[in-house]
């Protein structure tokens, strides 16, 4: 199967992301359990929580930090798809614990009742639970040399651990009803949401085999991206409804949250999303027209309204 996002060359950005994520739903798909595997019901409560929904932004960014990278060989093909689907996995089950009732304790995502309404809250941890390890099998299969496929789970595994997104999330729920100020902000985000959405990049580049300078432009490009995705998350917390963010929104403010919001306000936030995907942009120039998926879904990212 042909993923090179250089096989819909020529398309437009919206058809480009529309044809990934129908792709990596498609191989999520395919590397999920089946529902009928036993154990029956945790399986079905792990393709609840990936399949059928998301904008799949980490996945995108894996196969366009790819383009940007790669000798479009089929073994990378290959590499990529359990790259995206690995970034989808640790993605879904961050989700699935996030709405814990000990946690963020919510009943929307996705548009979707939440795993644990849907299923029950044990069922909801051992799905996440399960989904991590998996996505780390995908990565240790990958078809690429085993020093490749070493960096690549250390680089998820940084991501998602306690110096990064679990870490993140550490420090958001120690964080409620206390005023933070700007830098500590910026390191608890960094670490809870741009963590994940850097090493999407980062993984594309090691698996297209991308060169140090190259690595080093994704690198500057994932930090900017990875902090503009949280703060356009504050902002559409405040102002959009539930139907077009399909999750419940104004849940920061309610639980008492510090957010780019409440720090800094409306306007200036948008200003700082703004500025923040034009250091992306700046950071991909050297990569040249290679980089044009990386430049258009910078620009997704901070005027998305969902």
């Amino acid at each position: 199967m042909t993923v090179l996002i250089a096989s819909k060359a020529g398309s437009s950005f919206p058809d480009w992301l529309r044809d990934r994520a129908a792709h990596i739903e498609r191989v999520l798909e395919a590397l999920l359990p089946t529902a009928g595997q036993a154990p029956q019901r945790l399986h079905e409560a792990m393709r609840y929580a990936v399949l059928g929904g998301g904008k799949r932004v980490r996945a995108a960014l894996v196969y366009a930090a790819g383009q940007a990278s790669c000798t479009g060989t089929p073994a990378t093909e290959a590499s990529l798809d359990r790259a995206a689907a690995a970034v989808e996995l640790i993605h879904a089950y961050s989700l699935v614990h996030d709405d814990l009732p000990c946690m963020d304790d919510d009943t929307l995502r996705r548009g979707r009742p939440t795993v644990h309404v849907q299923f029950d809250e044990a069922t909801a941890m051992l799905a996440g639970d399960a989904m991590q390890p998996l996505a780390f099998e995908l990565l240790a299969g990958m078809p690429t040399s085993p020093a490749l496929a070493a960096q690549a789970v250390t680089i998820l595994a940084h991501a998602a651990g306690s110096l990064g997104m679990a870490g993140g999330q550490a420090i958001d729920l120690d964080s409620v009803g206390r005023s933070l100020t700007r830098d500590e902000l910026q390191t608890m985000h960094s670490m809870k949401t741009g963590a994940m959405l850097a090493a999407s990049v980062t993984l594309g580049g090691i698996v297209a085999g991308a060169s140090s300078g190259t690595r080093q432009a994704l690198d500057a490009y994932a930090r900017a991206i990875g902090l503009a995705f949280q703060v356009v998350d504050d902002i559409l917390d405040v102002t959009a409804d539930s139907a077009s963010l399909g999750k419940t929104p104004g849940k920061d403010a309610a639980d008492n949250k510090p957010t780019y919001v409440s720090l800094l306000g409306l306007d200036e936030a948008r200003t700082y999303a703004r500025q923040l995907g034009e250091a992306a942009h700046e950071a991909i120039v050297p990569l040249g027209e290679g980089a044009e998926r990386l430049a258009q879904l910078a620009d997704f990212i901070v005027f998305r309204d969902r």
